[in-house]
């Protein structure tokens, strides 16, 4: 039991021994104490004034009476209204530090013997990864950390999205203008190549159009008759034919982008233990399908197409299955989650996605369920919010989009004139000032896009996202190298901040103690963390624990501490502190640098 477990339970035996009421551990709720108030958890008696018939202050005074009596955890309590707030031991809190402290496996939970499936980036072949897919791939990556320490063997897995007429037109585009232009003649990277192709696209697509309407046709009408258009479908038709020519163009532009994307994944610090690929599963589904219609779970129109009806389940009508027999999206996604699932066996599957996709994801979870998979209920999509910059909305095909690999150099250099006005790079050698500057950008990048809720829609402002005071990775960071350096001197000068140290300490300053407090909450936070697959829980714990270090770092003496027990021990919370900011930003994928 921890403390407060064993709090909740002394107040459930009050409430039985006091007032012959047997109240559930889930009525008996805790709350951090407010900070203008002494204590350390405060009890709420409000909802419970008719089971003790007494006012609030009376009501809060007895319950704490009792637990001073009889829980060995509580030193003392005070009741404000109907607010009791409970005291722990000084004793109590040391021998949790103790344990925290004597923890080889911090932060990491035992394993639970269930697998889950984690499925994030999903880019096109036909574009370089732009804002959006940093808010997806650190979010996913963060997620499937988190969920490895809350004891799950976890499987990160990346839906590539190889093939379709978006695809297709890159390559017309190319095959008009490419003039054989590779990578290495160009000076692009492979994705980016791929890229300049498809706006290039779309910008002839635009102006055929203009030349069709002025022709007479509507601009509905344009769209669909324009060349360009009716070319590129021709080629996806030609794709789907196995046609040599265009196969060939498809495999050799997909291994641009490839080695493009593998850069840019080693940027953000990000890897996948398996790879699907669009083009290998768009045709399956149709199976599943026809189990459907045996099982009566899908129908059939009159023009012989497939229909769900999940309007029992609140939704509408879906198509399944085309008239002509081709596959839609929502085909082939259930060809895939049944693949995948064959693959791994997994107890849950989450899809780290975009809130835009929030209507197909409900019907596809709907449908697996309803077809009875045993894995259906543990299907779970992570929809997150768009990102915004102060410019505005990005557009992949008009060349507005902020790409991805620009954002984060960005980062990075910008992370280098901030350190160098600050004058935080003293006595470094360029490779390590660089590689600190790196650590610092994506430090600041990652933390600014994974402290927000996902669920929430976000402005990303660069300059905010470097500051080292504030909310912001850099200050996290360099509350990390500030104790490194403390662990530096105390190394040098020869302390001993082994638990043999500060053995028989039994005093502490409220710093010291409200630093415990916040220290003790780490592995409750990596399990809401990954209950409510939010990094943005252990983000903004990782910054209230620095701050909290701050405060202690700033109203106590470290090394003008005369008592020597006392100075092993305030090395030792140092020591446990950096720990637990490191392994929690490991978990967020964010290194924490030894200098600054």
């Amino acid at each position: 039991m921890n403390i407060e477990q064993k709090i909740t339970a002394s107040i459930q035996q009050a409430f039985q021994e006091l007032f012959g009421h047997q109240a559930t551990i889930e009525e008996l709720a805790l709350q951090p104490t407010r900070k203008e108030f002494e204590g350390t958890f405060t009890f709420v008696v409000f909802p419970f004034l008719k089971i003790t018939k007494l006012n609030p202050e009376a009501s809060g005074a007895k319950i704490g009476e009792y637990l001073v009596a009889n829980c060995d955890v509580v030193s003392s309590f005070n009741t404000v209204k109907g607010f009791l707030n409970i005291s722990v031991s000084e004793t109590s809190w040391l021998d949790i530090f103790s344990k925290i402290y004597g923890n080889p496996d911090l932060g990491q939970l035992p394993a639970n013997g269930k697998k889950v499936m984690v499925e994030y980036s999903s880019p096109n072949t036909n574009k370089p990864l732009h804002l959006g897919h940093l808010r997806n791939n650190f979010l996913g990556y963060a997620v499937a950390e988190i969920l490895k320490a809350n004891g799950y063997e976890v499987v990160k897995a990346n839906l590539v999205n190889d093939r379709g007429i978006h695809i297709c037109k890159s390559m017309v585009a190319y095959r008009h203008h490419g003039n054989g232009e590779t990578p290495s003649s160009s000076g692009l990277k492979g994705d980016h190549l791929a890229g300049k192709y498809y706006v290039i696209f779309d910008k002839e697509y635009k102006k055929e159009i203009q030349q069709l309407v002025t022709e007479g046709q509507t601009e509905e009408q344009a769209k669909k008759n324009a060349p360009l258009m009716l070319e590129a479908q021709e080629m996806l038709r030609l794709w789907e034919a196995g046609d040599k020519d265009v196969v060939d163009l498809w495999k050799t532009m997909n291994g641009w982008v490839y080695e493009g994307f593998d850069a840019t994944y080693k940027k953000m610090g990000v890897d996948f233990d398996k790879f699907y690929y669009e083009s290998d599963t768009y045709l399956l589904g149709k199976n599943i399908v026809d189990e459907g219609l045996e099982k009566g779970v899908f129908f059939k129109k009159e023009n012989g197409s497939v229909w769900v009806d999940l309007s029992a389940e609140g939704l509408d009508e879906k198509l399944v299955l085309r008239a002509d027999g081709t596959s839609v999206y929502i085909t082939q996604d259930m060809g895939t989650c049944e693949l995948k699932y064959q693959d791994f066996h997994f107890d849950k599957s989450v899809y780290v996605v975009g809130n835009e996709q929030d209507y197909h994801f409900d019907v596809l979870f709907k449908i697996m369920r309803k077809l009875g998979r045993p894995y259906g209920d543990g299907l779970y999509h992570l929809s997150y919010g768009m990102v915004d910059l102060p410019t505005g909305k990005m557009k992949s095909r008009e060349g507005t989009v902020v790409d991805a690999d620009d954002l984060m150099q960005e980062m990075i250099e910008t992370a280098e004139s901030h350190t160098k006005e600050l004058g935080k790079i003293d006595g470094f050698s360029a490779e390590k000032a660089a590689e600190l500057y790196e650590i610092l950008g994506m430090g600041a990048l990652k933390y600014f896009l994974l402290k927000v809720d996902p669920k929430k829609r976000m402005l990303f402002n660069p300059q905010e996202s470097i500051e080292f005071q504030g909310n912001t990775g850099p200050f996290i960071q360099y509350s990390h190298a500030r104790i490194a350096s403390i662990l530096r001197k105390a190394d040098q000068i020869g302390v001993d901040y082994s638990s043999a140290g500060f053995e028989g300490l039994d005093k502490l300053e409220p710093a010291e103690r409200d630093l415990i407090v916040v220290l003790n909450e780490f592995e409750k936070k990596i399990i809401a963390a990954g209950e409510e697959y939010s990094p943005s829980v252990l983000a903004q714990y990782l910054f209230d624990l620095a701050k909290e270090y701050n405060r202690f770092y700033a109203e106590l003496s470290i090394f003008h501490e005369n008592d020597p027990k006392v100075q092993s021990f305030r090395i030792a919370i140092s020591a446990i502190t950096a720990k637990t900011i490191r392994k929690g930003m490991q978990l967020l994928g964010i290194k924490v640098p030894d200098r600054m």
